[in-house]
């Protein structure tokens, strides 16, 4: 079976993955390389999702101390007065 190592590289923006040509000899091999394949997508998904989510839980943090801030600034500026 050829080479299935996989050169993974995420440069921010892209990414870019190069895998071999698989040249399996029987069904078997190509099994093999086909479940490596999905199983080296699987990580890759998994990685992002848990990237996405940590970013989403960063933004809710910041979310809720600009809340705070603003509700902080409001205190100090007073009561407005009523246009009459």
């Amino acid at each position: 079976m050829a080479d299935t190592r996989g050169d993974l590289r995420d440069d921010g923006a892209e990414m870019a993955v190069t895998l071999a040509t698989p040249d399996p000899k029987n069904v078997q091999e190509l099994t093999q390389y086909v479940t490596l394949l999905l199983q080296q997508m699987q990580e890759r998904f998994q990685t992002m999702s848990d990237q996405i989510i940590s970013r989403i839980d960063e933004m809710g943090t910041r979310i809720d101390d600009l809340e705070r801030n603003i509700a902080d600034l409001m205190t100090q500026a007073g009561p407005e007065e009523p246009d009459k």
